[in-house]
């Protein structure tokens, strides 16, 4: 093999001034994926984090920036359908019949999306319960069912979704199927076409494009939104996939995650989340989707709903990173506690400053994560922030042996947000991400119960844990340095 590359080196040697050529373009290479970094204008670690690695990677590293570097999505003419879409105008900073406080003008403001109501939510605890709601759903569906998913395997959690989809097809229903191409890889044409054939529409967001050298691939921007609407009244959204490895019917060790079904005036919003993305991953036009159809005249107004609701939704496509600023801005209005319930706990530093100031001032803050994601190099990340979040007063907890998939976050008595988003960078800034803000006594009240039973059974993580430096330390001081990348 190394005989292949000889006269290659001896030409290379042969060439006069190499060495200084070589380092000419070494220096134009990281001079200009400096520049393009900078002007992303993300936090100084970040950046600074990036062009140390691309620095240590020559040449390499700019296939990496091009595959993963940071990337911007432009979706004016998805915002500019909010006008055309049926919905009412979200112009208003709070609507006056809408029970606003600071944190749903903050919410309209950085997603456009007004404070709703909910006549009906549920909570879905793992898979089994949560598939067996969304069948009986599509089984009562009459106009259209819409779905959006990051992971869908050809498994037979997928089969039995997918086959209930075909028969609402067969009887008049338009299904609209939307899949991340990364997240649901797995899937062919061949898994699909009887959904097609039954008249189902399928749509891949962000298909991979290795193969059109001037277009970006977006391989690191995808939908991790799990959104699922029936009739424009009904709408389940949550952490749950479509595979066996979050159904516990088909495997006792599956995912421990968390779901919820809706319907009330907030259906509404959560179907126009649903059209703004099925446009752009579709390249369709807004009028082939009968939008009078979408919006149907029967759906309740807000007065009808006594849970105040609000979709919060968070992507590459925006500068605020809504829903990162939301439990923040959760985190330091509350006056008695704080529960966070993540996979993927990557804070940057103004979540940290938030949670150990609310620790510091005597709140209850309590953290549960798994004891172990399936990702080793997140977990040691994790693990890397809980000395100072122990040393503030925060209660963390380690769920174990099932992987804990949850997203959920409770503020005092009256505030829960629930949904796809970890508590991470890449859930705050590269996904695109969707959540429900519930503002209401009971619900939240139902939903402490479910994280009280976790949190009794995840055992409590102290100050005085073993902490050996080649098995603890140096791990979790190396991912953490990475963690901006992740």
């Amino acid at each position: 093999m190394l005989a292949f590359f000889e006269p290659v080196r001896h030409w290379l040697d042969g060439m006069p001034h190499m060495a200084t050529l070589l380092a000419v373009a070494y220096v134009i290479y990281l001079l200009g994926l400096s520049g393009m970094i900078m002007l992303q204008k993300r936090e100084p670690v970040a950046t600074l984090s990036w062009i140390l690695s691309l620095a240590a990677l020559p040449y390499l590293g700019l296939i990496i920036y091009y595959l993963l570097g940071p990337q911007r999505v432009k979706r004016q003419r998805l915002r500019r359908g909010r006008s055309r879409s049926g919905m009412e105008h979200y112009r208003a900073v709070c609507p006056p019949d809408a029970d606003c406080t600071e944190l749903s003008a903050i919410g309209q403001s950085t997603t456009g999306l007004a404070p709703s109501s909910a006549t009906d939510v549920r909570w879905l605890v793992d898979g089994a319960a949560t598939y067996a709601a969304l069948i009986e759903g599509i089984a009562q569906a009459r106009d259209h069912i819409h779905l959006e998913y990051y992971i869908y395997e050809p498994d037979h959690t997928g089969t039995q979704v997918r086959d209930a989809l075909v028969a609402a097809a067969a009887r008049g229903v338009q299904v609209r199927l939307l899949l991340d191409a990364v997240g649901a890889g797995k899937v062919r044409r061949r898994f699909l076409q009887p959904l097609l054939d039954a008249g189902g529409e399928v749509a891949w967001f962000h298909p991979r494009q290795l193969l059109k050298p001037f277009q970006r691939p977006w391989l690191n921007l995808r939908t991790h939104r799990k959104l699922v609407v029936i009739d424009g009244l009904l709408a389940f959204t949550g952490g749950i996939n479509i595979t066996d490895d979050e159904n516990d019917a088909v495997d006792p060790k599956a995912y421990r995650d968390l779901h919820m079904r809706l319907r009330g005036h907030v259906v509404r919003s959560l179907q126009l989340v649903f059209v703004e993305d099925w446009l752009y991953a579709s390249g369709q036009q807004a009028g082939q989707l009968e939008l009078n159809r979408l919006w149907p005249r029967e759906t309740p107004s807000r007065e009808d709903g006594s849970i105040n609701a609000q979709v919060l939704v968070s992507g590459p496509d925006s500068g605020w990173e809504p829903i990162h600023r939301l439990q923040v801005a959760a985190i330091y209005e509350a006056r008695k506690r704080v529960w966070l319930v993540t996979p993927y706990f990557v804070p940057g530093e103004a979540a940290r400053m938030a949670l150990t100031s609310a620790a510091l001032g005597g709140l209850d803050v309590r953290l549960l994560v798994p004891k172990m994601s399936d990702s080793w190099f997140v977990t040691q990340a994790a693990r890397s922030y809980f000395d100072e979040l122990l040393q503030a007063g925060v209660r963390i907890h380690e769920y174990g042996p099932r992987m804990l998939h949850t997203k959920a976050f409770i503020a005092d008595d009256d505030l829960c947000i629930v949904g796809t988003a970890n508590f991470d960078h890449r859930s705050f800034r590269l996904n695109f991400e969707l959540s429900m803000m519930l503002r209401d006594r009971d619900k939240t009240a139902e939903l402490e119960q479910i994280l009280e039973a976790e949190f009794a059974s995840a055992p409590r993580v102290h100050n005085a844990r073993d902490r050996a430096l080649w098995r603890h330390r140096l791990p979790e001081a190396f991912a953490r340095l990475a963690s901006p990348l992740l």
